[in-house]
């Protein structure tokens, strides 16, 4: 019996032919007929051609039965992706193997994929619905989430589609943690502002000593709540321009004296050492280096002992790159706490933090306009010896 397709080809033929003899009747031009015949042939050919070429199976190489259209498009996706046949892996790109195992083709979908909420639905009624997404915790790994959606295909097959949100539950985390913390920062100091003001409403309002003290105290909290906001508008600042990087030459030499003269003040400023090189002028914006230098050396005069250097030293990296290098010989830092100092409001020691003026957003701030800038930080700290911050910056490119 002919072929389906070899029949619509005879039947395109035959339409071709006719064609040609309409035209031939309606004008009376055997050229422009035999034309149109010659070429109504050759497109049914070219295309009964392309259509008999041989069937997926045989080009990819599969067995014949299989469905290598449904393959080679999971395989082109990136996510996970699953085709359960019952209550068996049929198939599985190369997200999924890398995240499940290799051995889950033909598992049952309960071992392939070993989490209570997964094997629930997918070993459930199917009502042929997509269902709401299934939220999956410790996936792969412990702290990974997942989302699982599942859709049911006409033949009764399931695809299983696996989306890894553990970024985007990091950075919900990161913002909740954000708005609560700066919350209970600016909260404590209100509080205290609150606080005090009743009192001097009332009868120790009349005493002056009393009331020197108070609006002493008054006024402290109330520059703790102004510093707390000025580096919360600072840091939403840098967030905002972290794509856009700074192209204008700075003397990083010249601004370190400017930073060390504004810190002359300060009762530690006789301790202050620094060590200039000859460096080339780096690619930065210098109201934010400015921002970095008084926090980082800020820092530095803060944290250490008393009566000891603080050596700030700026020397070449190679021919691309500049060192800022900040050192104190303090107490140092434990070194379960260096991979968090620069989290936003984390501090090691948090009443030692408040006293000394601190905001918890400090190195925050300096590893946003690092990251702006294109460099690099690096904090390094021995417990009883002292801190080192050391920040790597490119230097301005000749053009």
């Amino acid at each position: 019996m002919p072929s389906f397709l070899g029949i619509r080809t005879a039947l395109a033929l035959v339409v071709a032919v006719i064609a040609a003899g309409v035209s031939l009747l309606l004008n009376g031009d055997v050229q422009a007929s035999l034309v149109i015949l010659v070429c109504a042939v050759a497109a049914v050919l070219i295309a009964a051609s392309g259509t008999e070429a041989p069937s997926v199976p045989e080009r990819a190489g599969l067995e014949p039965g299989k469905e290598p259209a449904i393959a080679d498009v999971i395989e082109a996706i990136a996510e996970p992706l699953l085709v359960i046949a019952g209550s068996r892996v049929e198939a599985a790109n190369h997200g999924a193997r890398e995240l499940l195992g290799q051995h889950v083709l033909g598992e049952d979908v309960r071992v392939a994929i070993r989490h209570p909420a997964a094997a629930e639905r997918l070993t459930g009624a199917d009502d042929g619905a997509p269902g709401a997404p299934i939220h999956l915790v410790g996936l792969g790994a412990r702290d990974q989430r997942w989302e699982m959606r599942v859709r049911t295909l006409g033949d009764g097959r399931r695809v299983v589609h696996l989306v890894d949100r553990t970024g985007s539950y990091a950075a919900e985390r990161m913002r909740v943690d954000f708005v609560a913390n700066a919350s209970h920062e600016l909260r404590t100091p209100l509080a205290s502002l609150l606080g005090y003001v009743e009192t001097l409403r009332e009868d120790a309002g009349d005493d002056p000593g009393t009331r020197a003290r108070f609006l002493k105290i008054v006024f402290g909290e109330a520059q703790r709540m102004q510093r707390l906001i000025e580096d919360l508008i600072s840091l939403s600042r840098i967030e905002a321009e972290k794509y856009r990087v700074p192209i204008q030459a700075v003397d990083l030499a010249d601004l370190i004296e400017e930073v060390t003269i504004e810190l002359s003040g300060s009762p530690r400023a006789a301790d202050l050492v620094t060590q200039i090189g000859d460096v080339a002028p780096v690619a930065g914006d210098p109201t934010q280096l400015s921002q970095l230098l008084h926090n980082v050396i800020g820092n530095a005069m803060k944290y250490g002992r008393e009566a000891t250097p603080v050596t700030v030293s700026l020397q070449p990296e190679g021919e691309a790159m500049v060192r800022l290098t900040v050192a104190d010989e303090g107490e140092g830092i434990p070194p379960q706490h260096l991979p968090r100092l620069t989290e936003r409001f984390y501090r090691v020691d948090s009443g030692r933090s408040r006293s000394l003026g601190g905001t918890g957003l400090g190195l925050a701030i300096v590893k946003h306009i690092v990251e702006r800038h294109r460099g690099r930080l690096d904090i390094a700290s021995s417990v009883g010896k002292g801190t080192t911050v050391s920040i790597l910056l490119p230097v301005q490119r000749v053009s």
